[in-house]
């Protein structure tokens, strides 16, 4: 409710003196004597925003019929019980777009009764409107939540992931729409993260859409330095080289990362003898040569000691990269059985 009326005082552009509501639970706990009892944390806000909440007089047409003429102006316009909207909307953020651009005609269309366009009354009005506060109340952000270590804050038994450099940081979140709104108070930070930038303030740092239990959502690009690709396969190791030996190979070109990466997946042996083998090669052949070479090695599985050879050779009477045999289950590289005829028979 907080945050509906805070969104609805920063669209008109002030606060007035009062608003008036119905006697929903989130605004009046109790009645003595006829007499509202407003929520605590309503009167709060109402200070912090500078006007008061009014509650309306039940079945008193004179008060309460302003608050449920809006009500039902808005479920007519906005939200017709007539029609079916899932099938023209996407999404709750697509029908919160039709909406915006709904009051955008209304607002700018000279109205009937006092000739003027809405939006130009507004300009008359916001003049009497009192200066909203920079900052809305702590109850229009959301729940109040800590960063945990595993830099997810919980909401509804889900977790959903944060930025880096958030971990023990307090964090507000709230239900927007189809999508969950983390928002973090930049002043309250002892070490602001690099990718913090601006003036300090309220800062909305991570959006998601809404989830189940046992559904966590989590944004990898939240977690830069987490071994994991987009995919959720593991991330493959980049090549670093640690000596001259090592850099003389990887500067080939890029089919030397790839051809180092599998063939130590594949558990390759005596890898730096074939890696100065390539290195030699090159230095006669040519390194682009020697690189392509050891790409299709590498897509094909095969890392044995003269397998880049073959390769090199193979292209070289005209073979094209296509025609790429790889090594599996249903190929064999046996030239043949005869070799094994003979086998279990006695010597003549």
């Amino acid at each position: 409710m907080i945050s509906c009326l805070d969104s609805t005082l920063r669209a008109i552009g002030g606060a007035p003196t009062y608003v008036l509501t119905d006697n929903e639970k989130t605004m009046t706990i109790d009645r003595v004597a006829g007499i509202a009892v407003r929520h605590p944390q309503v009167v709060a806000a109402g200070r912090h925003y500078g006007l008061q909440v009014h509650t309306c007089v039940p079945f008193d047409p004179e008060s309460k019929g302003g608050s449920e003429a809006t009500v039902r102006i808005a479920k007519a316009d906005q939200i017709p019980t007539t029609a079916n909207l899932r099938e023209k909307y996407a999404s709750f953020a697509e029908l919160r777009g039709a909406c915006a651009v709904f009051c955008q005609q209304v607002n700018t269309r000279v109205h009937r009764e006092t000739s003027r366009t809405p939006a130009s009354a507004l300009d008359v009005e916001r003049t009497r409107l009192h200066p909203l506060p920079v900052a809305p109340h702590t109850l229009a952000l959301g729940e109040s939540r800590q960063v945990l270590r595993d830099q997810t804050v919980r909401f509804g038994s889900v977790r959903y992931s944060t930025p880096p450099g958030l971990v023990g940081q307090e964090a507000w979140v709230r239900a927007d729409g189809e999508e969950l709104v983390v928002v973090v108070d930049l002043s309250r930070l002892a070490h602001r993260p690099e990718w913090m930038q601006g003036p300090a303030g309220l800062m909305e740092v991570a959006r998601h859409p809404l989830s189940l239990p046992g559904r966590p959502v989590i944004d990898l690009a939240h977690y830069p330095n987490h071994p994991q690709e987009t995919d959720g396969s593991p991330r493959q190791p980049r090549p670093k080289p640690v000596n001259d030996a090592e850099e003389a190979f990887l500067r080939l070109g890029p089919g030397t990362k790839s051809w180092l990466i599998e063939a130590g997946a594949a558990g390759t042996t005596r890898i730096r003898v074939r890696m100065a083998a390539a290195v030699e090669l090159a230095a006669l052949i040519g390194p682009a040569e020697v690189d392509l070479g050891l790409g299709l090695a590498a897509t094909a599985g095969r890392f044995a000691e003269d397998d880049l050879m073959s390769i090199v050779q193979h292209r070289r009477h005209g073979a094209r990269p296509a025609d790429l045999v790889v090594a599996d289950e249903t190929h064999s590289v046996q030239p043949g059985t005869s070799a094994w005829a003979d086998f279990g028979r006695p010597a003549s």
